[in-house]
């Protein structure tokens, strides 16, 4: 069995139905499980399926606790887990299919994010390395100076490859994780300290610590992404506090962060000058 879990709140059902469509569209067997933290149950009216199982938490719970309701249900009986942003959807046929089988051909790989495209069909560089305090000052607060965000953000978002190789990535986005569900069990599941913004972060650490977390552009997908931590005094303040929570944790000067970083800018050139 494949599971996926999606948690809402106060989404908008136009961008809502595509991703629940997305993940049923297959002929594997699967089951999704939403996770709606909105204060009404108005997403219920969605779940037109057996293979959906709506929960009403009633309040904001956060993105990994929601998820996390979910990985305790479905961790003695799924084989892959999907993590869905309410805001993703896909086109190509049977992209769940692909993703199982490239994990069934490789059992080393405990996460898999396929190549994340904008609506326009431009590409989202989702694959990050391990952010320093100073990234996400300069992504966060020096927008005056471009050349500074630019430069940054070429070694931090591995612009530096063509995001046409497949490539073992240290920090994968949150909004589309597929997950084997053995390497979740030794991992754990997100960290409840994060409400919004930083659990991805951590996620693909510890995953990466014990298991292969790898880009694979070979299966596309598309991603409405509002950047909303820029618009919203609210949500920058999450993104800042799960900031601090993440350097806390792992350390603001990290010396282990910084030969991960080398390795995986290595890897990827490696892999992109052998073609």
């Amino acid at each position: 069995m494949i599971t996926g879990s999606i948690v809402t709140y106060k989404n908008e059902f136009e961008k809502l139905v595509p991703a629940i469509y997305s993940f049923l569209n297959t002929s594997l067997p699967v089951h999704l499980y939403i996770v709606d933290n909105s204060p009404d149950d108005e997403i219920r009216k969605l779940c037109y399926s057996d293979n959906i199982t709506y929960i009403h938490t009633g309040s904001n719970v956060g993105f990994g606790k929601g998820h996390n309701l979910i990985l305790k249900k479905i961790i003695e009986s799924s084989t892959y887990h999907l993590v869905l942003n309410p805001d993703v959807y896909f086109e190509e046929t049977d992209v769940i299919r692909e993703l199982k089988t490239y994990m069934d051909a490789n059992p080393k790989v405990g996460l898999v994010m396929p190549k994340i495209l904008n609506t326009d069909g431009s590409i989202q560089y989702n694959c990050k390395l391990l952010p320093t305090p100073f990234n996400l000052i300069i992504r966060r607060f020096l927008h005056f100076s471009q050349s500074l965000v630019k430069k940054s953000n070429y070694y931090y978002e591995m612009q530096f490859s063509d995001y046409e190789h497949e490539m073992e990535v240290p920090y994968l986005s949150g909004c589309f994780m597929f997950f084997r569900v053995e390497a979740l069990k030794e991992v754990g599941f997100f960290d409840d300290s994060f409400f919004l913004y930083g659990e991805d972060i951590d996620m693909s650490r510890r995953m990466h610590e014990k298991f292969r977390t790898i880009y694979l552009p070979t299966v596309s997908i598309y991603h409405h992404h509002e950047k909303g931590s820029y618009k919203s005094f609210r949500l920058m303040m999450y993104n800042i506090q799960s900031a601090i929570i993440y350097f806390n944790k792992w350390g603001w000067y990290d010396k282990q962060r910084r030969i991960i970083n080398r390795t995986a800018i290595g890897q990827a050139s490696y892999a992109q000058s052998e073609v």
